[in-house]
C-alpha cells in the first residue's frame, strides 16, 4: 500500500491469491464460497492481504478482482529434480487432493481478469482436473521418462519429507472452476495436466 500512497491509486488491481485460504477441505469439492480458514503462515499473509486490498478498494473506489491459484506448473517448474533424487511420496490412499494451473492458463486468466471481471469478484484459477498429488508426481515422472517416486505411509513422513511438503500434505479440496469459465469465458489451453505434460515433453 506505500507505493500506491506514493505514485497514486491505480485503476485496477489483480491480485493473484492462493487457494490456500481456504484451508484443509478434506478433500471436498468447493467453489469461490466456500469459506475461507488458512492454516499455513504463507497463506495467512495471502489471506491478510485480500482483506487490506478490499478496503483499499471500498475506501478508494477502485477496482480489485481476486484471483485464487492453485499450484502452477509448465515448464521449469516441475519437481523434476526432486523425483531424480528419489524423494518418497505417500501412498495414494494417504495421499491429498491438489489442484493445479499451466502457467499459461493462467496468463490467459490474469488478462481476460485484468479485462471484464467486475470489481469485487473473486475467481479459483485452476484447471479443474485435480488429482492426488502422489498421481501428480507419478505422472510427472512417467511424462519426463523418470521411475515413479518411492512409496511411504504417512506415519514415515515426518522423518523423511521437508515441513514445506508436510504442510502441503495436510490439506486436501478439489475446487470448481466454473465461475472463471462461465463469468470470463476462460477456455483453457490445457485442460488437464495430461495436456500440459504432454506439450512440455512431447511438443508438436
Amino acid at each position: 500500500m506505500d507505493a500506491f500512497e506514493r505514485y497514486g491509486d491505480p485503476r485496477r488491481v489483480v491480485y493473484i491469491s492462493t487457494t490456500g485460504v481456504y484451508g484443509d477441505c478434506a478433500g471436498q469439492w468447493i467453489d469461490e464460497t466456500h469459506p475461507v480458514q488458512p492454516v499455513a503462515d504463507r497463506s495467512r499473509r495471502r489471506r491478510d492481504a485480500e482483506e487490506t486490498l478490499l478496503g483499499w478498494s471500498l475506501a478508494s473506489g477502485r477496482d480489485l478482482v481476486i484471483l485464487r491459484v492453485a499450484g502452477i506448473y509448465g515448464p521449469g517448474r516441475l519437481p523434476l529434480e526432486r523425483i531424480r533424487a528419489g524423494t518418497p511420496m505417500v501412498r495414494p490412499q494417504q495421499s491429498p487432493y491438489t489442484n493445479r494451473i499451466h502457467v499459461d492458463d493462467l496468463v490467459t486468466v490474469c488478462i481476460a481478469a485484468m479485462e471484464r471481471a467486475p470489481s469485487g469478484a473473486v475467481y479459483n484459477a485452476c484447471d479443474g482436473h485435480p488429482s492426488t498429488m502422489t498421481d501428480y508426481f507419478s505422472d510427472v515422472a512417467a511424462a519426463a521418462g523418470l521411475p515413479s517416486p518411492p512409496l511411504i505411509g504417512l506415519e514415515e513422513a515426518a522423518d523423511r519429507l521437508s515441513e514445506g511438503m508436510l504442510s502441503y500434505l495436510s490439506e486436501s479440496r478439489r475446487l470448481r472452476n466454473d465461475r472463471l469459465r462461465d463469468e470470463l469465458g476462460v477456455v483453457f489451453r490445457y485442460p488437464s495436466l495430461a495436456d500440459g505434460l504432454r506439450a512440455i515433453f512431447r511438443p508438436e
